[in-house]
């Protein structure tokens, strides 16, 4: 199953255990269940990850962050404090970021005053959709593609020339730098020297300067985390799940925020289709 599939499920399901979703929507109700959903979330990614292995489940904790936990029921082990930093970085620069497709769709679910377990459906469901979420997954397939650093140079000219797009270059926001992508490249850098293995983020850096070199175009948020959830351990098909963890609790912000002064979201639409003035054909002359 695709692992976004799960979370979209897994979330939908806590609502199924929510008999009072609908008729108790009090802020302090809702405040909790944006905190128990946060706190889910990252159980569902793991535990389906350790089932598809066929491995145990480690018994949830309550004594451990939201990054730390995270990675100690992917391994069963708890983290180092260097990995259990890094991760809760990922996850703060991850939180929230205005008004994005999956924010949005959470806001107009809450709007129709549907339950909080809906909205984050919607918003997982549209984090799902590439266009949004899995550029990371995208970089490191890119990577991998590439193979070693003295291809690199190759392999980006013949991708311009082929005017084909570079994962995690550029961003629809931002025209210059990302300002959340420094943290993560810093961050890469030292995970890569401590692990011993620099080829992937000397490739990265490479084309990093490369595009910004020959487009002017900075590496956005995406472009580092792939790295640096890579050098975690955490697998690549897991790399969105990871950022709707992170998403999360900029999605029940959201969402508690649209409920203090609800608007019901209805936008007008305008026709863009053929000319209209056309002669209606009576029904028995079709």
């Amino acid at each position: 199953a695709n692992p976004m599939d799960i979370m979209r499920t897994g979330v939908s399901m806590l609502g199924v255990y929510d008999r009072n979703a609908l008729r108790e929507q009090s802020p302090e109700a809702n405040r909790e269940r944006a905190r128990s959903i946060t706190a889910k979330i990252g159980v569902i990614a793991a535990y389906f990850h350790r089932a598809r292995n066929g491995e145990n489940l480690p018994p949830v904790r309550d004594d451990l962050g939201e990054a730390a936990h995270f990675l100690y029921l992917m391994s069963g082990e708890v983290p180092s404090q260097e990995a259990t930093d890094t991760l809760d970085v990922a996850f703060v620069l991850h939180a929230d970021h205005g008004m994005n497709a999956s924010t949005f769709s959470a806001r107009v679910t809450i709007s129709t005053l549907s339950d909080i377990y809906s909205a984050i459906t919607s918003a997982i469901g549209t984090l799902k959709g590439p266009l949004h979420g899995g550029a990371n997954e995208g970089v490191i397939q890119m990577l991998e593609e590439i193979g070693s650093e003295d291809k690199v140079d190759a392999y980006i000219n013949e991708q311009l020339a082929q005017k084909k797009k570079i994962m995690g270059i550029g961003h629809r926001v931002y025209k210059t730098l990302d300002p959340r992508a420094p943290h993560l490249q810093k961050m890469a850098v030292k995970l890569s020297q401590k692990l011993g293995d620099p080829k992937w983020i000397n490739m990265s850096e490479r084309i990093a300067k490369l595009m910004k070199e020959k487009k002017n175009l900075s590496a956005n948020v995406d472009f580092y985390s792939a790295t640096v959830y890579y050098s975690l351990g955490i697998p690549t098909d897991l790399f969105t799940p990871v950022f709707a963890i992170a998403r999360c609790s900029g999605w029940c912000a959201h969402v508690l925020e649209q409920l203090e002064d609800n608007r019901l979201y209805r936008p007008l639409s305008e026709y863009v289709g053929e000319p209209v003035g056309k002669k209606v054909v009576p029904i028995d002359e079709r």
